[in-house]
């Protein structure tokens, strides 16, 4: 393994990470995070799709400007190969050979083109850890099909059960695959892969195709549809919970959620709003009933909280025992949010290009091993000199002409 005095329960680790967009380097940033070196290859000419991604600092584009990048890659290195280049691939091979890991999400079959599949890679590394995430897998009738989150959220049944069911689905705001699911089962994958080499001196070969990875999120859908129950949108109605939503209150766009499970709660809910006459006549029943009874309560409920703060109203149910919470944006989450400033979930630091950054804190606490964002996300192809002189073995000579015929920079 690579040596490295940088503290993490991933120290001497290293990664030769070929993802790109949201996925793959969500899967990575984990590991860098934790201690591993993280070397990103990327190219000039193709640069990560979402270096051209809004929101860029000062409403100005460019490819070290993207917010969302330096989110997905803080604590990383970036190089520069042209991989189309024999001389970029045989560096991309030196690479894998002096990495435990390798990481990619392209489509089935880009990696053996460049020569860079599984099996070249075990010739200069036999112990490799490689991990393909295809959309689909690397076999059956669609695995040459491509996408994003977006269509993978399709394909795997996420919009399908997010909406109502008289209108279009509404999907989950975001690529929900590319942020949740797929880089998470991809990092405890590639982790078991870690302790099992450990213990048997082994590498592993990953396939994570990120549509079954998608469809572990809904799997009580699945299980229901399998028992012959009919699943399908039903807006905010829940089987368990009444009332269950997302209702209005005062003030433009302003919105508080709240769900009541038990009859505790649902006294909590009534005494907070002060005993209003419709609470003594609601009652629910089951099946279609239950939903025209549920669809009665909202409108109630959401005529008695309309002239509420929704920050107001959360903290007096929250303090009541009902479970609710104010329709935070990102201006709140960032600015207003006691919970997330107390446990310091934001941190700052300082990008070369953007300067003061905002990015996202390691979401869980490690009491032993904490990691840390070591660095702001790389500027495209900074470190490529250090990596292909002090790594890969070039002389400052035969860097300086591979830079110039724009193999590598």
């Amino acid at each position: 393994m690579a040596t490295s005095d940088d503290e993490g329960p991933l120290r001497g680790v290293r990664v030769a990470d070929f993802t790109w967009v949201g996925a793959g380097p969500f899967l990575t940033k984990p590991l860098a995070d934790h201690g591993a070196e993280v070397i990103k290859v990327e190219s000039r000419t193709r640069t990560d799709v979402i270096r051209s991604m809004a929101p860029f600092a000062g409403g100005v584009p460019g490819v070290n400007r993207s917010g969302y990048f330096a989110n997905r890659n803080s604590s990383k290195k970036s190089i520069c190969l042209d991989l189309r280049h024999p001389v970029g691939r045989e560096l991309a091979l030196r690479l894998i050979a002096a990495s435990d890991i390798v990481a990619n999400n392209f489509t089935p079959g880009t990696m053996e083109r460049l020569g860079l599949g599984y099996r070249a890679a075990c010739a200069v590394r036999p112990d490799v850890i490689y991990l393909d995430m295809p959309m689909q897998g690397v076999s059956g009738p669609h695995r040459d099909f491509r996408g994003y989150g977006l269509s993978i959220a399709a394909a795997g049944g996420l919009l399908g059960l997010s909406g109502y069911p008289d209108r279009a689905p509404v999907g989950t705001g975001t690529n929900y695959p590319d942020h949740v699911p797929n880089p998470l089962h991809g990092a405890i994958a590639v982790l078991a892969a870690l302790r099992q080499r450990r213990r048997t001196g082994r590498g592993q070969y990953i396939e994570l195709a990120q549509l079954e990875s998608t469809v572990n999120a809904i799997g009580p859908a699945i299980l229901a549809a399998g028992v012959g129950i009919d699943v399908r949108r039903d807006g905010n109605f829940d089987e368990v919970a009444a009332p269950h939503g997302v209702y209005r209150c005062a003030g433009e766009d302003s919105w508080c959620a709240i769900a009541v499970v038990t009859d505790e709660q649902w006294r909590g809910l009534v005494r907070v709003l002060g005993h209003p006459d419709w609470a003594r006549s609601t009652e629910m029943s089951t099946g279609d009933g239950r939903r025209s009874a549920a669809a009665l309560l909202d409108k109630a409920l959401g005529e008695a909280v309309r002239d509420w703060d929704a920050r107001e109203l959360a903290d007096a149910l929250a303090a009541a025992g009902v479970p609710a919470a104010p329709v935070n944006d990102a201006a709140d989450l960032l600015h207003r949010d006691p919970q997330l400033a107390a446990r310091r979930h934001w941190v700052t630091l300082r990008h070369p290009e953007m300067g003061d950054c905002v990015y996202d804190g390691i979401p869980y606490r490690l009491s032993t091993t904490p990691g840390r964002l070591r660095s702001p996300a790389p500027l495209l192809g900074a470190d490529t000199r250090a990596v292909c002189t002090e790594l890969l073995g070039l002389t400052g000579a035969e860097y300086d002409r591979l830079h110039e015929q724009e193999v590598i920079g």
